[in-house]
């Protein structure tokens, strides 16, 4: 047997996103900045979320993305720092996430958090932070440096903050970029940990402003500033942890792994029952690590390897070793 390995998804596609903040109800102005030169000019419009044509609902986040005909869900109008705008998405079961990314209609937060659960969304961990002030809004540094001895911990950087261009910027975390034990992820519990996620929540802390939002039309310039998104993406595969190749429905509708390898669980995170006979290991390119039944271990031959150093990591585990390694 081989490992299995699902196919890499956008694993947000289709489905609903939680937002604290949706513009239209009830209907408001909103105006969009353009720049040609030095000049700036806005275009004011309607935002209804009655009227299918002027809405700009959270199910536009993870629709069919289409640069002809950009959907946008739009925010409130000039929700500013302290207050928060928050997108929750369930991704239905853990993903190992690779990368997660947002395109903007508006222009790019100034500060924006990004967290994650392994728990359905009971308990959240920081993934990434970016923001122009990292020590002021998120007390950490600025572009902090990744060892081997901190590489589950959320950094916060500068990139991608600026507020040009005022459409059309994106934003991408990658979960793996820099982390030192990257080209050695079947090795590394941390990582396959630090990866893997039930739920993603991007938290928008900052807007970027021009600093006219005090003066005199103050009125206009808040109306200008909004946070819209018109793709969220999380790329990543199902977690099945090697042992399978496809996540399916169950009966009760829940995401789960179509286990091999005499694996079962939502993960493919333990042996079947009566597959006891070696203990559970995740698959990696070169094992499938598969659970072993007494019918198995009855078959191999009784040998007794010698057990030091230059034995290859990878022998299977026999019965001898067994016997051997009970009475020690």
């Amino acid at each position: 047997p081989r490992r299995c390995i699902p196919d890499f998804v956008n694993a947000a596609f289709g489905k609903e996103v939680k937002v604290s903040s949706t513009c239209g109800r009830p209907q408001s102005r909103y105006c969009v900045l353009a720049e040609k030169g030095e000049e700036r000019s806005r275009s004011c419009h309607l935002c209804d979320a009655a009227d299918p044509k002027r809405a700009h609902p959270a199910s536009y986040l993870t629709d069919l993305n289409n640069p002809h005909n950009l959907t946008c869900w739009q925010s409130e109008s000039f929700v500013q720092h302290p207050l928060n705008v928050t997108l929750v998405l369930a991704l239905g079961k853990k993903f190992e996430v690779t990368y997660v990314s947002l395109q903007f209609c508006s222009p790019r937060p100034e500060s924006m958090a990004i967290a994650k659960s392994m728990d359905g969304g009971k308990s959240w961990v920081p993934f990434q932070f970016y923001s122009t002030q990292c020590r002021k809004m998120y007390n950490k540094p600025s572009r902090a440096a990744i060892t081997k001895q901190n590489e589950q911990e959320a950094i916060c950087t500068d990139s991608h903050t600026d507020m040009r261009p005022l459409s059309g910027g994106l934003i991408a975390f990658s979960t793996l970029d820099g982390r030192p034990s990257a080209h050695d992820f079947d090795n590394s519990p941390v990582l396959q940990d630090w990866v893997t996620a039930t739920d993603i929540k991007v938290v928008f802390s900052r807007l970027h402003t021009f600093g006219d939002e005090n003066e005199d039309d103050s009125e206009l310039a808040r109306d200008s500033y909004y946070y819209a998104v018109s793709d969220l993406q999380v790329g990543g595969r199902c977690k099945c942890n090697g042992h399978a190749s496809r996540c399916v429905r169950d009966r009760d509708d829940h995401l789960v792994c179509d286990c091999k390898h005499n694996t079962a669980g939502p993960e493919c995170d333990r042996c079947k029952p009566f597959h006891y006979d070696r203990p559970w290991q995740r698959a990696t390119a070169r094992e499938a690590n598969e659970c072993v039944g007494e019918f198995y271990a009855a078959r191999q031959p009784l040998s007794l390897p010698f057990r030091g150093p230059d034995l290859a990591p990878h022998s299977p585990p026999l019965l001898a070793d067994r016997i051997f390694s009970a009475r020690e």
